[in-house]
């Protein structure tokens, strides 16, 4: 089909028609180059480094002719490129990195009060067992062998009370929560309820009094410490045994590829469901790849390029203040933009046939580099074994280590695995840099090709990648009721990450009733009769 569609009302014409058709698109041209003026006055330009390809025009393009060195693809971007930050784009990580700082202060602030809150518990005890003696020492009685063995008993338990709260409170932090953990908060207020009102008990009955009984001061310790340990039960309870058994499926959805995992939770918040999600998704869903979703749109875009609407009838005005002018432009425009729509319906009844050739030649391609690269692979670890087997019999001196055997190969395997790497839209997720330190681990774990090239052959987890690529710290909860609250059945919340976001819906799973079924063993038994007599 011919890329230019005309329809009727609208062909070319001779005379003023066509005079004032040209001198609207000199105007508009003009005022194109002043728009893109402006623009490009409020931009700002990124440059890449030289060890990463730039993932910009070149991955929406595809194919086209360019040089298979690599780092000197990289171009620089300027203008209005989707690499360029605008005013509002500044604003906007001026204000992330505002708010990344009040995290920051956040998390200390919280260490900083259970610090404090654990010196308090700890100190408690043993200054139940000194005070007596710096105030009062000359009216205690004397501590027998009873109240000696208490000693012994308060020194242990608080050696496993310091052991248990550091091996369930002092871990690595995985995440910072936009709201408080409740259940942790609320088993610091009892801790310091505890301590308190054990304080006040202590200086009513025992400081004013100046009681002479020190093994029921001991005793009283005794009591304290083993009230935190029952305590320490109930938050491994509260924040570890609980969330266990499960009691949702949650549905994972990636917004832009419909990329689908589910996974069972237990009765967790809102928030701590997000941060399981999200460990999940590191290690499960394969990188995205922003790429891969260019094609849908250039070849949308390349589908309405080729349509040209021409007026017949209409007028152009020469001054843009004049108000018919304006409203018959803007009558045009909408004739304009429905004789698109039109046309592109009645070009859809084709476009099928269009992409299924385009996907069918983008297989080949893809299989016929993929081989050129498997072979350019192979031919690489053979000349390997080849260099292995000539520095055995070399001096110790003079045996290369593996990065620089995966240097001196890696050249024969550059051009196969760069074009693979452009065809299949990857050139972005791994570097030189990268390719050789993977090539120099499986030189020294004497790995196969096979080995080597199924990370590129097939998209991996998030994590196998740099650290660019994992997208640290830019998370967004977005959830329509609060995130500390517990999941229900139809919870329905959001995860933002730059320009994707994950979609997780939560269902309840359902109350399961087994039933059982006896089966007398007697009925699986049969008797076999033959008869004696045979047919003459």
């Amino acid at each position: 089909m011919d890329t230019e569609s005309t329809y009727s009302g609208y062909s070319y014409y001779s005379g003023r028609s066509r005079g004032s058709h040209r001198h609207g698109e000199r105007s508009r041209d003009r005022h194109k180059s002043r728009s893109k003026d402006s623009r490009s006055e409020k931009s700002v330009t990124i440059n890449t480094p030289p060890a990463e390809p730039l993932l910009g025009d070149s991955a929406v393009r595809g194919e086209q002719v360019q040089d298979d060195n690599w780092g000197e693809t990289t171009t620089a971007v300027t203008g209005t490129s989707e690499h360029s930050l605008s005013q509002e784009d500044i604003v906007r990580i001026t204000k992330d990195l505002e708010d990344s700082v009040g995290l920051d202060c956040r998390r200390y602030l919280t260490l900083t009060l259970a610090l404090i809150l654990g010196l308090l518990v700890f100190a408690t005890p043993l200054a139940f067992l000194v005070l007596p003696h710096l105030l009062w020492p000359e009216k205690l009685q004397n501590c027998g062998t009873a109240c000696e063995g208490l000693f012994i008993s308060v020194a242990f338990k608080l050696l496993i009370l310091l052991l248990a709260v550091w091996a369930l409170f002092f871990r690595p932090p995985r995440a910072g929560l936009p709201r408080v953990f409740v259940f942790r908060a609320l088993l610091a207020v009892l801790v310091f309820l505890f301590v308190v009102s054990y304080w006040l008990f202590y200086a009513v009955r025992i400081l004013d009094s100046q009681d002479e009984n020190y093994q029921g001061i001991v005793q009283y310790a005794v009591s304290l410490v083993d009230a935190l340990l029952f305590i320490h039960y109930l938050a491994i309870v509260l924040l570890e045994l609980r969330q266990l058994q499960p009691f949702f499926s949650v549905c994972v959805t990636r917004s832009t590829d419909g990329e689908i995992r589910h996974y069972n939770l237990g009765q967790l918040s809102i928030q701590r469901a997000a941060l399981a999600i999200l460990e999940h998704y590191y290690c499960d869903f394969p990188v995205h790849n922003p790429a891969l979703l260019s094609a849908s749109k250039s070849r949308a875009a390349k589908h309405l390029a080729g349509l040209k609407v021409y007026n017949v009838d209409g007028e152009f005005t020469a001054g843009p203040n004049e108000g018919p002018g304006n409203n018959a432009a803007a009558g045009m425009a909408h004739s304009q933009s429905r004789a698109m729509i039109a046309a592109a319906a009645r070009r859809r009844d084709t476009s099928h046939n269009e992409l299924y050739y385009d996907e069918a030649e983008h297989e080949r391609r893809v299989r016929k580099r993929k081989a050129r690269l498997v072979v350019a692979v192979e031919e690489a670890f053979t000349h390997i074994k080849r260099m292995q087997e000539e520095e055995q019999k070399k001096a110790p001196g003079d045996v290369m280590d593996p990065r620089e055997a995966a240097q001196a190969i890696f050249p024969s395997m550059a051009r196969a695995l760069q074009k693979y790497l452009r065809t299949t839209k990857q050139q972005h997720c791994h570097s030189m840099e990268s390719i050789q330190q993977h090539l120099a681990f499986c030189i020294t774990n004497n790995m196969t090709p096979k080995a080597f090239l199924e990370s590129y052959l097939s998209p991996g987890p998030t994590l196998q990648y740099s650290r660019d690529h994992w997208l640290a710290r830019q998370w967004m909860l977005v959830s329509e009721a609060s995130v500390t609250s517990g999941l229900k059945d139809g919870s329905v919340f959001h995860l933002k990450c730059g320009d994707f976001s994950l979609v997780v819906t939560s269902k309840k799973i359902p109350y399961i009733q087994m039933s059982e079924e006896y089966i007398d063993p007697k009925s699986h038994k049969f008797v076999l009769r033959l008869q004696s007599e045979t047919s003459v």
